[in-house]
């Protein structure tokens, strides 16, 4: 699911003669204007008993109720940095309705000088207040925060992690009464850890029953300020969460085997990387060999008016690929792409999709010719492979069965030799997966396309066709050839998207008429309802595929959700998105 828009909104902030922010929606203040740095450390900090709670941890994962300025994330961000463990990662889950701009959060957060890098970082990263999930980076304090914009309730639904600490920082109960109700309560309870500890500045009766009657102890502390009392509660160890297990532990010695080295291999490597997990990559020849071997891609969502899932999972996509983009070097070559129309109706759809609350302010702009995304881009398919794939070991060979033994899976060729054994296999091989897993009923599409060399290039416009500019030219085509599965170049193809390109950009045509093109082919890999199938196959086996002509666009966020899964660490993807995703829809008994 996704959240409804009316939920949620920007905030409304007035501000003090002294500069402290408060909410005109709820009436209350942000921070205590006694020292609101103070009051995160001794309320929150020192309320879920850190930094002794992280001791000797690898992962540990903080959730928060009211995102607000980002002081608690500040505060937690300079702790974990001064004792949080050497090898350790930090996952933060935070929620908030009502988010405010960069630049109101630059403007309260500047009240503390001596956190001022940590703002900064904060304030770079920050991410769109569009409803739904937003993973931020922050790689120079090991730790990453997915915000979720929307209604806390639908949020908690929604997170599919557990917590070990909880920031129940929700304006006054009376003032704000559904960031405190039964529904929220509930996801309190079902995505804690054993022990996990709860820190909060109000006392307030509904609040201690709400936390009690679902298994947390709880107690009245000496509160901060001119608080009187705060709150603090703890989880007993033995209460399970109803959570899913984790079912590869991350640490260094869980080894993931992952099949295909195009794009969605790389983002699954990169993932787990980051996590420090040990990867293992099993090429048939050399990554990039597949649909990934262009010398350019689009980066476009599919553009769908009238299905939220479609839209809302399309949008938060291309908002990660975009991101992770532009954090390795020399990936993106162009930023924005137009949607040209094709037919009468394309303007009334597209102007739909251009007031959808899941773009952006001004990321999607409609006009009478077509759509201008200005978010999406093209990319250098080589050096994102290069760069993600970088540092993980490669066996040659085709994978020709999979099977179980123990606790590991082994990977073997037609020959019966075992290429390798890992605890968990991750299958992105394109449509080298249709043998691997028949079951989900992959299609082959073939597609050739063509470039040429030539300046300056055109700006990326696609409209059935295509064409994207290479950094020395511009790739165009592509044929779109259902049930086959030949590579080898045509020259009647080159004639086909020449034809093409002549018909939408004739003067394009007309200035490469005399000079000569090169060409591949690829097969994409399609599903019957043209979205990626994502998730389980079997025990300690996944798979990432089906991706058609968007693997730029959704692998990158996509290999996160499922670097978590195998690890048991937190996903950036709404639990409605990965369930639409599912090879179970694909799969008939």
């Amino acid at each position: 699911m996704l959240p409804d828009p009316e939920t949620r909104g920007h905030a409304d902030l007035t501000w003090s003669e002294n500069g402290e922010p408060r909410s005109a929606r709820f009436g209350d203040v942000y921070f205590s204007k006694d020292d609101g740095l103070a009051e995160s450390r001794a309320v929150f900090l020192g309320g879920c008993g850190l930094p002794d709670g992280w001791a000797g941890r690898r992962q540990f994962t903080i959730a928060e109720l009211g995102f607000g300025t980002g002081l608690n994330i500040i505060a937690l961000l300079d702790l974990w940095r001064r004792e949080g463990p050497a090898d350790g990662r930090l996952n933060v889950f935070s929620i908030e309705a009502f988010p405010l701009t960069a630049e109101e959060a630059a403007r309260a957060l500047a009240a503390w000088p001596e956190v001022a890098d940590m703002a900064a970082a904060l304030i770079a990263a920050w991410p769109a207040g569009t409803p739904g999930f937003h993973r931020i980076d922050l790689p120079d304090f090991r730790a990453t925060i997915d915000l979720a914009v929307g209604d806390a309730a639908w949020a908690l639904e929604e997170w599919r992690g557990t917590a070990d600490a909880w920031f129940l920082d929700g304006f006054s109960p009376a003032l704000n009464p559904g960031m405190w109700s039964d529904a929220v309560m509930d996801g309190i309870a079902a995505r804690s850890a054993p022990g996990a500890r709860v820190a909060t500045f109000t006392v307030a009766g509904a609040v201690r029953r709400g936390l009690s009657d679902r298994g947390f102890q709880v107690e009245k502390r000496p509160g901060h300020g001119r608080k009187r009392e705060r709150l603090e509660a703890w989880r007993p160890e033995a209460v399970a969460t109803s959570g899913p297990p984790a079912i590869a532990t991350a640490t260094a010695t869980a080894t993931v085997a992952v099949i295909g080295g195009g794009v969605a291999g790389a983002s699954v490597a990169r993932a787990l990387k980051a996590l420090d997990v040990p990867v293992v990559l099993i090429e048939a020849e050399r990554p990039g060999a597949g649909g990934s071997g262009f010398p350019a891609s689009l980066v476009t969502p599919r553009l769908d008016a009238g299905d939220a899932i479609i839209a809302g999972f399309h949008a938060q996509a291309l908002e990660r690929a975009r991101a992770l983009y532009s954090a390795t070097p020399g990936a993106v070559i162009a930023p924005g792409v137009t949607q040209l129309a094709q037919s009468d109706r394309d303007a009334a759809r597209f102007a739909k999709v251009a007031t959808q609350p899941w773009w952006p302010e001004g990321e999607m702009t409609a006009s009478e010719g077509g759509l201008r995304m200005a978010g999406a881009l093209t990319a250098s398919p080589r050096r994102i492979l290069d760069d993600w794939l970088d540092g993980v070991a490669t066996i040659t060979g085709r994978v020709a069965r999979i099977e179980h033994q123990g606790d590991t899976v082994r990977l073997l060729d037609a020959t019966g030799a075992v290429l390798t054994e890992a605890r968990a296999v991750i299958v992105t091989a394109g449509w080298g997966a249709a043998d691997l897993a028949p079951a989900l009923g992959l299609k082959p599409v073939r597609g050739q396309a063509d470039w040429v060399e030539i300046d300056p290039a055109p700006e990326a416009t696609a409209w059935g066709g295509y064409v994207a500019p290479t950094g020395s030219g511009f790739l165009f085509g592509a044929t779109h050839d259902r049930d086959q599965t030949a590579t080898e170049v045509r020259p009647g193809d080159t004639d086909r998207n020449r034809a093409v390109l002549a018909a939408r950009l004739p003067g394009l045509e007309e200035a490469i008429a005399a000079t000569p093109t090169q060409a591949r082919a690829a097969i994409r890999a399609t599903t019957g309802d043209r979205l990626p199938v994502c998730g389980a196959l079997a025990e300690r086996v996944w798979v990432l595929g089906g991706l058609g002509s968007r693997g730029f666009c959704v692998a990158p966020l996509l290999g996160e959700h499922l670097a978590a899964v195998v690890t048991g660490t937190p996903s950036p993807l709404p639990a409605g998105f990965a369930g639409r995703l599912s090879p179970d829809r694909l799969i008939t008994p």
